[in-house]
């Protein structure tokens, strides 16, 4: 067998789809999360990259991965509540605020980033700490299963569980269908006594907690540091697994992990002679042709329901 195709058939590979697709899963369940609720957060890269941040900083100054995660979450869900404050207050159109966020959060962390260590590119020179690995007890020892599922960062598992939190929180309590009910008609759920503005802004503090899990993971999973602009565009491709997943938890897991076997054959095509600007495109070239494939199927289906609702109505007049 060719050695690429081998080592893409083995446990080492899937392994490696699961490890690279915790920090897209995160984010990509908060931009659903707020795509329900009819205000998209596209500030999950700005997000994901101040949350990484704060949490190494905290983590090297501290010695301790409880405040570190503190830092991060409060960092996240402070700069999606920004947003939330510029759409919703000051009225600001949320696409332009989320992208004036993901320039501000790429030059304050390489500012802070030089004031703190004097250097540009990376956190490296401070003693900041990882979250810890996890072997599945009983899973550990099945053979092929265990070599695949069990070993991960402790933040991937709770990624996992993270599509079961976001399940509960949107299908199970009434902040759920207040949310729904908001991005499908706020004009209908304001009649029924909804703060629209309220839930919108607890939509994007949920992105902001979803996507500071993202970052935490980048910078203390991922890897043990934090560098510029590290996220490398897994917001963006974020969003496009939550568009592709229909905003559904499961959908949401599916597209990710398809993103994830994307990532992680163009790292395992690396060692091939392959010019590296190539392999870098391969995940944006394939987030392109899904989208495109995504919405060709949704515009053809829109003739469909015109046509659907004419019959309805001309059945109604007769």
């Amino acid at each position: 067998m060719n050695p690429l195709l081998k080592s893409i058939f083995s446990t080492e590979f899937a392994f490696a789809v699961i490890r690279v697709m915790t920090p897209l899963l995160l984010p990509a369940l908060g931009v659903a999360i707020t795509n329900l609720a009819g205000s998209v957060n596209i500030a999950l890269e700005g997000i994901m990259l101040i949350a990484a941040f704060f949490g190494v900083l905290v983590s090297a100054f501290t010695g301790s991965l409880f405040l570190s995660l503190l830092a991060g979450i409060a960092a996240g869900v402070a700069l999606a509540a920004i947003l939330g404050y510029f759409h919703l207050k000051l009225k600001a159109d949320i696409i332009l605020g989320a992208i004036a966020l993901n320039l501000f959060a790429a030059g304050f962390t390489i500012f802070m980033l030089f004031l703190i260590t004097g250097d540009k590119g990376s956190t490296s020179s401070l003693k900041s700490l990882v979250f810890p690995s996890v072997h599945i007890p009983l899973i550990r020892h099945i053979p092929v299963l265990g070599d695949i599922v069990s070993g991960h960062n402790v933040l991937t598992y709770v990624a996992v569980l993270m599509v079961l939190v976001f399940y509960i929180i949107v299908y199970k309590t009434p902040l759920g269908l207040r949310i729904r009910a908001v991005g499908q008609n706020p004009d209908a759920a304001a009649s029924v006594g909804i703060k629209v503005d309220r839930i919108k802004l607890y939509a994007l503090m949920l992105s902001g907690f979803f996507g500071a899990l993202g970052g935490l993971y980048l910078s203390m999973g991922y890897v043990s540091w934090f560098s510029r602009d590290m996220t490398a565009g897994r917001g963006f491709i974020a969003i496009a697994a939550s568009t592709l997943g229909g905003n559904l938890p499961m959908g949401t897991f599916l597209a990710s992990l398809l993103f994830g076997v994307v990532n992680a054959f163009a790292i395992y095509i690396a060692s091939l002679n392959v010019p590296s600007e190539l392999i870098q495109m391969i995940p944006y070239l394939v987030t392109l042709v899904a989208l495109t494939i995504f919405s060709l199927r949704t515009l053809r289906k829109r003739p469909a329901k015109k046509e659907e609702k004419k019959l309805h109505v001309d059945e109604a007049a007769l």
